[in-house]
């Protein structure tokens, strides 16, 4: 195992392992600090962040807008608030070692605002802010503003060029680094272009080569690449050390500081984690922003893929082969379908599924009572946590809305993420997981159970393994 060299981060020699900073309220402020304090770059999730009460317990984000708009702006309060407590913690648990980091993610709801207002609120105390999921051309204006360095998140030399270009040339000094996130690999929401084949995973070390290129080109020879995605076993990755095509690398490790003491989600999801078999990991298009994204595929998710298969075109009048009538909904509302879509229809409500919903693309879903219930209500609850939410129709501009019909094929974000990360059930919500996550079972470090520190995690990467 190559030895390992300090890097230049955020202002500061470190080691090159940074902790990826996790969805909603995964990567607080105590498992980053922890991290940090090991010398290396702790990152903070600043997506709807939990905050506490005088006591430290944490406060329930309960929303009480009676329309979309009022829970909007709710929610960025939240976000600000928690953002800053969570901030405030890590630091205080780093013991002024390592690198302070952020995460925010440019398609949530009042990502600017949120972003603005922690870095405000826990001014100093921040050292970099990665960010990705869209283009985002305005953090660099943002972290300038505050004196903290930028990280944008690409999965391909093309994304970091349109940014270079029409916005991240303005502000070099504080372009701390590009993370280059596998698409394929990592866990969460991926940066998948329409040209590339979610089917087909592609070597990261020719993007990561091009990506290196294209810094190359507009002088960031020193600024470092930093690989995220698919990062278990340092050893795995010495072919990108000391490599003049790969130029100063750090490692981000997103899915293995889930399972340690520090981590704060449950055990039950940590022991969900440590069982998980090859192939149980579903790179998947059912979230509401539009994007990819990986999980694992639970009941949660399998349900959702059900869901999906349920579905027919449909027409209103009787047109080329929608010739055979079929009525829906509470008023016995007459549509038109195949015939051979007919008697599936038939087929799946003498199953149970006997609501038909409408989806913005001329088709309808089959679900049970219960479910066509359940979507309702999470799209009346809309709060707006993203920009625009394919699910509920919310876009966060002056219309409100992003112009088509409500999608009853995929979910509430929120309310999901919200669940697990607070001890709701692991097999019934969306448990976000990077594609090397099955590695925790075969890996003899984690056997009979075994759940490490942040350090003592740390320590073992540092060896290689």
């Amino acid at each position: 195992m190559k030895a390992l060299n300090a890097v230049r981060v955020s202002g500061a020699e470190v080691l090159p392992l940074l902790e990826g900073g996790k969805g909603v309220a995964v990567t607080n402020g105590i498992s980053s600090g922890a991290w940090a304090a090991c010398d290396g770059i702790g990152t903070v999730s600043a997506v709807n962040a939990d905050y506490y009460d005088a006591d430290g317990r944490i406060i329930p984000q309960i929303y009480r807008g009676r329309t979309r708009r009022e829970r909007h702006e709710e929610l960025i309060d939240f976000g600000i608030r928690g953002g800053i407590a969570q901030v405030q913690r890590a630091h205080e648990m780093r013991n002024g070692r390592g690198r302070l980091h952020i995460n925010v993610l440019w398609e949530m709801g009042g990502c600017e605002r949120v972003l603005a207002g922690v870095l405000e609120g826990a001014k100093g105390l921040v050292h970099g802010v990665t960010c990705g999921a869209g283009m985002p051309y305005k953090l660099a204006e943002i972290a300038a503003r505050y004196g903290v360095y930028y990280y944008p998140i690409v999965s391909s030399a093309r994304a970091f060029r349109a940014l270079w270009k029409r916005a991240y040339h303005k502000f070099r000094p504080s372009l701390g680094g590009v993370v280059y996130e596998d698409p394929w690999l990592a866990g969460g929401h991926n940066g998948l272009s329409n040209s590339e084949d979610p089917r087909t995973p592609e070597d990261p070390y020719p993007r990561v080569v091009e990506l290196r290129k294209q810094m190359n080109e507009a002088g960031l020879h020193e600024t470092p690449v930093i690989m995220a995605g698919g990062v278990w076993h340092l050893r795995d990755w010495q072919h990108f050390m000391d490599n003049p095509e790969i130029g100063p690398i750090v490692f981000q490790f997103g899915t293995r500081p889930l399972v340690t003491t520090e981590s704060p989600i449950s055990q039950r999801w940590k022991e969900r984690l440590l069982k998980l078999l090859p192939g149980e990991i579903s790179l998947h298009r059912f979230s509401p922003t539009g994007f990819y994204s990986s999980a694992v595929r639970n009941p949660f998710l399998r349900e959702l893929e059900e869901r999906n298969e349920r579905q027919v075109a449909y027409s209103t009048d009787a047109v080329g082969e929608h010739t055979a009538e079929l009525k829906v909904g509470a008023r016995g509302r007459t549509v038109y379908l195949a015939p051979a879509d007919r008697a599936r229809v038939l087929e799946w409500q003498s199953e149970g599924f006997t609501e038909a919903l409408r989806t913005p693309d001329h088709t309808m879903v089959f679900v049970a009572p219960a479910k066509a219930n359940e979507i309702l209500v999470d799209q009346i609850n809309c709060m707006g946590c993203l920009s625009s939410c394919r699910f509920s129709n919310w876009s966060q501009d002056e219309s409100g809305t992003n112009g088509k019909k409500a999608d009853p094929r995929s979910f509430c974000i929120q309310k999901t993420l919200q669940e697990i990360a607070h001890g709701g059930d692991v097999e019934h919500n969306l448990a976000f997981a990077g594609h090397g996550a099955y590695r925790f079972a075969s890996d003899p470090f984690y056997s009979n159970g075994f759940i490490p520190t942040v350090r003592q995690l740390f320590d073992r990467l540092l060896t290689g393994d």
